[in-house]
């Protein structure tokens, strides 16, 4: 009987599939997490870098932003700088992991990141 995969070999070469990918995952998150991406805000006067896994690794502020009055204005650079690096280090993750399974794209699968 073929059951559900076609048999036997078909069960094994998805197997077979199915580590591979593994394994390329694991090397692009490998790679995600060395890389680094910034983000900017106020004309360049907060600059956060965040890794490509997602990690806030830096943050830089201009002095010339530091306004002890104007404490609401500094949250808002920064909180501004880090959403911007987050959004290119989701960007960068879609796009290299979503080059490890591209047959998955666009299949909507509950926990996998495209």
């Amino acid at each position: 009987m073929a059951g559900p995969f076609g048999g036997m070999k078909d069960l094994g070469k998805l197997l077979k599939e199915a580590q591979q990918v593994g394994e390329k995952m694991k090397k692009v998150e490998e790679e995600l997490a060395s890389t680094e991406v910034t983000g900017t805000s106020g004309g360049g006067m907060v600059t956060a870098t965040v890794t490509g896994g997602g990690q806030v690794i830096g943050l830089k502020i201009s002095p010339e932003v530091v306004d002890p009055d104007d404490i609401e204005l500094l949250e808002d650079l920064v909180i501004s700088a880090i959403s911007e690096a987050m959004e290119k280090s989701q960007e960068i993750r879609q796009e290299k992991l979503g080059g490890v399974m591209p047959s998955a794209a666009g299949m909507n699968i509950p926990g996998l990141p495209f």
